[in-house]
């Protein structure tokens, strides 16, 4: 090679180093990991009566990153509800996750770290019921009786609450830890008095085999459960954007699941969970979808986790004090609800229960 075409030679190798050192690095891969406390009929990977289970049924993650081959999303259903979902945290196995209150409470307290990002589930009433032939009618009927509810859920929690409102203790009952699918084969078969759950229970009552002998839904909005959907820290820390995409993903289920024009086609989409559509309609029957549907974590919200973490210990649910500080980051809320133009849409509740400026 002549020394011009050497030189030349050269130069472009250089040139050539000079722009690899400058352009963009390829996009890691990245695998969100969402996380679902509960489980369809029949292990469906699928749920119902949440905004997050919306966004599930209806891929408003997924479309999210729709067209960028870098981002893949998976969903992870537990029967072991949200006891299962903390095990799950706590192995890495988990990004975000939808979750009830009391599991997250005690997964804050064993150290799990994570972020509150909004409600999803926040106003979802509990439901007890009793064999058809029982005599149960009430709250106080069920003094001296086996009472299935599983332990470390929500569920458990509002019963909690329940069951002081109405001047009874745990102590006064037999309590046994069941999931859902065990209380309600026990509840037909007249192994227990009561269970603690929801549409698998107004399932069991619309096929006569057993009969809701109490309900929060139209009782004191502060004995009903909450729920929520966060990320680990360590997700949101090293993606503050693939967060928000999430964020405002779910924000976006938790409006169209709030349109009551939609009630008809929501209650098809989480059809998919294998609960019947009758069944839906009546766990959603008397309320707005607006209240049951928000995402906001307001002062309600707030207060209720507060008095959570407090009843937790004294019902002996948990061992030690949980320190609830920076837990609830409403950023990546505030900024969706901006970016989709819906502040102001849903009403925030305040510490009493009632609508603020009410």
């Amino acid at each position: 090679m002549s020394r011009p075409a050497s030189l030349l030679a050269r130069l472009a190798a250089a040139g050539g180093l000079l722009l690899a050192a400058f352009a963009p690095a390829a996009a890691e891969p990245v695998t969100i990991r969402i996380g679902y406390a509960a489980i369809g009929v029949d292990n469906r990977p699928y749920a119902e009566g949440t905004s997050a289970a919306t966004a599930r049924a209806g891929n408003y993650v997924e479309d999210a990153f729709a067209g960028n081959p870098d981002i893949k999303v998976e969903w992870y259903f537990f029967k072991g509800a949200g006891p299962a979902v903390n095990e799950a945290i706590a192995n890495g196995q988990l990004d975000f996750a939808y979750q009830g209150d009391l599991p997250s409470i005690i997964g804050r307290a064993n150290g799990l770290k994570t972020k509150l990002l909004l409600a999803s589930g926040a106003h979802k009433p509990t439901y007890i019921a009793a064999p058809l032939n029982s005599g149960l009618t009430g709250i106080k009927d069920l003094k001296g009786r086996k009472v299935a509810v599983q332990l470390g859920t929500n569920n458990h929690l509002a019963f909690a609450k329940i069951l002081k409102a109405y001047g009874v203790s745990e102590r006064d009952l037999q309590i046994v830890n069941m999931d859902s699918a065990s209380a309600n084969a026990a509840l037909a078969s007249g192994d227990i008095d009561a269970a603690v759950g929801d549409t698998t229970l107004i399932t069991l009552a619309e096929k006569k085999i057993a009969k809701i002998v109490y309900t929060t839904k139209g009782d004191d909005p502060r004995l009903g459960r909450y729920a929520h959907v966060l990320v680990t820290e360590a997700f949101e820390k090293a993606h503050p954007d693939l967060t928000q995409k999430v964020t405002t993903a779910f924000v976006k289920a938790a409006h169209w699941s709030s349109e009551e024009p939609n009630r008809e086609a929501l209650i098809a989409l989480w059809g998919k969970s294998g609960t019947s559509t009758s069944v839906l309609t009546e766990f959603f029957s008397g309320e707005t979808l607006k209240y049951r549907n928000t995402p906001l974590i307001d002062d309600l919200f707030i207060d209720q986790y507060t008095q959570a973490a407090a009843q937790s210990k004294a019902f002996g649910l948990l061992r030690r004090d949980v320190d609830l500080t920076g837990w609830f980051d409403t950023s990546y809320l505030n900024t969706a609800l901006k970016e989709l133009k819906l502040e102001g849409y849903w009403t925030p509740y305040g510490a009493d229960g009632k609508p603020l400026g009410s």
